[in-house]
């Protein structure tokens, strides 16, 4: 399988002073994601994870919704022409009785490494077809100050990060603020789909008493997948999209931007998070 780093050589130029050297970079590759055999996707991906990013990829399309549904995950040997595996090509077999969409040459998404499913998506098609609705899950309230604290906590556990400056990152944290798993990856959207397809895998969806935590911008993609996901709260440390306010106010996720020190601007779902204890210290 492929590396998640790699080194090159580059010249560096510090205060007028030049010298060569090698430095270390995050691998970018093509991820093929086929669906019962056929070519469903393409994502560029950091490697690692890869069966995981498959399946919490079809979580987001609404093809898989527990473990129950998913059959096996198996890299494609033979992939190349001289049949070599490039461990770049991933099949996906669903379990008999789970229906799968039309997989046509319109429909085939490929998606780059800050793209997600672009052209895709709607407000309606998500709120039709997820089946983990935020408004049945259990109530969470999470204090100001726990959230205040999961943007350092994210960055001390990036790890390929610390080598490269070139990974976005997400995480799972309870309501209690306990790091349950962390992933990093080229495409902010790849990192989301390795967490919820790993809680796929175990059996945990859905995510209900969870907050997702992105190190970059909150888009529309990355709320669609809490949202299919079953996560009730997502929270970045940059902007949301307009889109994304307007899907978390529809699904009834709370949806936190800009998350920086003690500041926090919470678009939607404020019903989540202890207002009125914060304002009353303050």
């Amino acid at each position: 399988m492929g590396r998640v780093t790699e080194r090159r050589k580059v010249v560096r130029i510090r205060d007028g002073a030049v010298s060569s050297r090698p430095d270390t970079l995050v691998t970018e590759e093509p991820l093929e994601i086929r669906l019962n055999g056929r070519p469903l996707a393409i994502t560029m991906r950091t490697p690692g994870d890869d069966f995981a990013l498959a399946a919490g990829f079809l979580v987001s399309e609404g093809v898989l919704a527990t473990a129950a549904d998913l059959q096996t995950v198996v890299y494609c040997a033979g992939a190349t022409a001289d049949g070599a595996n490039t461990y770049n090509v991933v099949d996906v077999r669903t379990a008999p009785g789970v229906a799968v969409p039309d997989i046509t040459l319109e429909r085939n998404v490929y998606t780059t490494s800050s793209c997600g499913l672009c052209g895709k998506a709607s407000l309606d098609a998500v709120r039709t077809t997820a089946r983990h609705p935020i408004a049945d899950t259990p109530p969470l309230r999470v204090e100001p100050g726990l959230l205040s604290s999961l943007p350092d906590r994210l960055r001390a556990a990036q790890r390929v990060f610390d080598r490269t400056g070139g990974l976005h990152a997400a995480a799972l944290f309870d309501e209690n603020g306990e790091l349950l798993d962390v992933r990093e990856d080229v495409g902010r959207h790849n990192a989301v789909d390795k967490l919820v397809g790993r809680a796929l895998q175990s059996g945990h969806l859905p995510l209900s008493r969870m907050i997702l935590m992105v190190s970059g911008r909150a888009s529309f993609e990355l709320a669609q997948k809490a949202v299919m996901a079953g996560i009730p709260m997502l929270a970045a440390v940059s902007a949301p999209s307009s889109l994304a306010v307007d899907l978390a106010a529809e699904t009834g996720l709370t949806l936190v931007g800009f998350l920086r020190g003690s500041s926090m601007n919470v678009y939607a779902g404020e019903d989540r998070i202890a207002l009125r204890a914060a304002a009353a210290r303050g």
